[in-house]
């Protein structure tokens, strides 16, 4: 299968050099220029479950593309959210009337951006389990298992996407079709719009958010409107287990010490945020479902408070 890996960071890493190791032909596209010449000249380099392995895949920056031929079968998102669109008016030439577009990125509401490409049935939104690290540009850490829940967005079902889940279990991708993705997407975006805005205003790790006297009543207050959002899109959300999940990333002895990758993004990388795409989404929708969400709208203009201050790019 033709794929392009639209997003090359450490997820797309990952995935581009399981999926080129499954002999499929795979194209990377990034915006990064140091990661890209790096790949250029030394190939993909990973420590992969403790092996080191290079594999020379094609790599372009995103500016570069409009010359490329490349007809693509499938193509898979791992953009940051505010760069999807930008992205996908970059491959538009490259995307036919058969192409299959797998969006495996976090936050909400993506498919109103990859519509205005492509149709409803061709569009697979996912979740995904994997992990994958930078250690360096042009140089990954993968590490343990993981798999990949995707839905077709069409009427067509399970049955347009078999081809593109044969092609990921190929490549040991662990794909599976779900008929409820959207539960499984507001139960991830519960825990990222959570512990990624929070811990990035208050300058914290997960650990220490947790201990506080206010923790509890912030995440449920923030949770609330999540489910009543999903609701309102036949998502169904178990509070309680989406609370547990939550209150599990506070434990000093697995996760706990750790920095969010919001927090990373603006307090160590001084980069724009994807809040918009996690709480900010859900302002939006609640705005159309006349939902109030006053902790995810505050929490949203807290963070571009910051990016401003802070000068982010």
């Amino acid at each position: 299968m033709k794929i392009i890996i639209a997003g090359a960071g450490a997820m797309g890493s990952r995935f581009g050099l399981m999926l080129h190791q499954a002999k499929n032909d795979v194209i990377l596209i990034d915006g990064w220029q140091e990661h890209i010449d790096t790949i250029k000249e030394y190939g993909l380099q990973a420590n992969f479950n403790g092996e080191e392995v290079t594999e020379m895949i094609p790599i372009y920056h995103q500016s570069d593309i409009s010359s490329v031929e490349f007809s693509a079968d499938l193509v898979i998102l791992f953009t940051k959210a505010m760069q999807l669109d930008g992205m996908m008016q970059s491959i538009k030439n490259m995307v036919g009337e058969k192409t299959k577009v797998l969006c495996l990125l976090n936050g909400i509401g993506h498919e109103d951006v990859i519509k205005k490409y492509v149709p409803l049935s061709n569009i697979l939104l996912g979740n995904t389990m994997w992990t994958a690290g930078l250690e360096g540009p042009g140089k990954a850490k993968l590490f343990g298992n993981g798999s990949i829940d995707l839905q077709n967005l069409g009427n067509e079902g399970k049955e347009s996407a078999d081809e593109v889940i044969a092609v990921l279990n190929d490549a040991k991708l662990n794909a599976k079709y779900s008929d409820n993705i959207l539960s499984s997407i507001y139960k991830k975006a519960c825990v990222n719009g959570t512990m990624n805005g929070l811990c990035t205003i208050l300058d914290s790790n997960m650990a220490d958010f947790g201990e506080t006297d206010v923790a509890d009543v912030i995440v449920e207050s923030i949770v609330s409107e999540f489910a009543q959002v999903a609701e309102k899109e036949n998502a169904t959300l178990d509070i309680d287990a989406v609370l547990a999940q939550i209150k599990s990333c506070y434990n000093r002895e697995t996760i706990g010490l750790h920095h969010p990758s919001m927090y990373q993004d603006l307090m160590i990388n001084n980069r724009l945020t994807e809040i918009d795409f996690i709480n900010g989404a859900i302002v939006r929708k609640g705005e159309v479902y006349g939902i109030e969400t006053p902790y995810c709208s505050f929490l949203t203009q807290l963070v571009h408070a910051k990016e401003q201050i802070m000068k982010a790019k």
